[in-house]
């Protein structure tokens, strides 16, 4: 592995007739962290990310992801990759055991049930293990639907709103998950509409407007962008959703008085 970036998109374009969504996007996410990529709904973020995993094709611009330029050799990149989309890609008539096994075994997996084994237990499904997919709740479902990606121990992971849907208990227990992922090394970019989810898990936030990213950094250097809110007794920083609202020109910071 090389100090290059784990993934460098540089000006990519991608549109649906006449319709730009991408206007030449650049950004890179470093080995072993957390990037959230937020924007509104129609603002180009699924459509990036299945540009990086070569579901589809950029009209313009390059990108790289664990070295592989995803234009000229997208069968590397899919070797290096585990893509989770908005809905749980997992079969319902199935035990978690049976998932794991049948994903290991349809990529030549030796010993898949060694690994569906190893799987069950560091998502904590191991007793649930026998039990139909049907029947778990939406975070399972969502766990096993990652543990399913991650065999063949992908370097890089996209997670698509890995928690649409979800009640705050299970997305409480997908972030820690995702965070999981990144301790051990795992590359994760995450698209994301909920501005808490970002918060509490990404190292970087890319914040993607009108096709393009208007601005990316730490938290601490994003909420550094607008001034603190104007307190009688009690500074209160401006949030990522103050900071978010702003910079799309959506809103404004608030000025928040505590009365004495």
């Amino acid at each position: 592995m090389t100090s290059q970036a784990a993934i460098q998109v540089r000006s990519i374009e991608k549109s649906f007739k006449a319709l730009p969504v991408l206007r030449g996007v650049d950004f890179d996410v470093e080995h072993g962290s957390i990037v959230a990529l937020l924007g509104s709904n129609g603002a180009g973020k699924t459509t990036l990310i299945r540009i990086l995993s070569t579901l589809l094709k950029a009209d313009a611009g390059t990108a790289t992801v664990n070295g592989f330029d995803v234009g000229a050799t997208p069968a590397d990149v899919r070797e290096s990759i585990s893509l989770t989309g908005q809905f749980a890609a997992v079969d319902d008539i199935l035990t978690g055991r049976e998932n794991l096994a049948l994903v290991a075994r349809l990529r030549h997996m030796k010993n898949p049930g060694r690994i569906a084994e190893d799987l069950l237990a560091r998502f904590a499904l191991a007793d649930a293990a026998d039990r139909r997919a049907a029947t778990y709740s939406g975070g399972m479902r969502r766990r096993l639907d990652i543990a399913m990606g991650l065999i063949g121990n992908p370097p890089v992971v996209f997670l698509d709103e890995p928690t649409t849907g979800l009640d705050p208990q299970a997305r409480i227990e997908v972030w820690q998950t995702i965070r999981n992922l990144a301790d051990d090394g795992t590359t994760v970019l995450l698209t994301t509409q909920y501005l808490d989810e970002a918060e509490h898990l990404a190292d970087r936030i890319a914040i993607l407007h009108n096709g393009r990213i208007i601005h990316s950094g730490t938290l601490a250097e994003l909420t550094k962008l607008l001034p603190p809110a104007t307190v009688e007794y009690v500074e209160k920083q401006p949030s990522l959703e103050d900071v978010f609202l702003t910079l799309v020109g959506e809103g404004s910071p608030q000025i928040h008085k505590e009365a004495s």
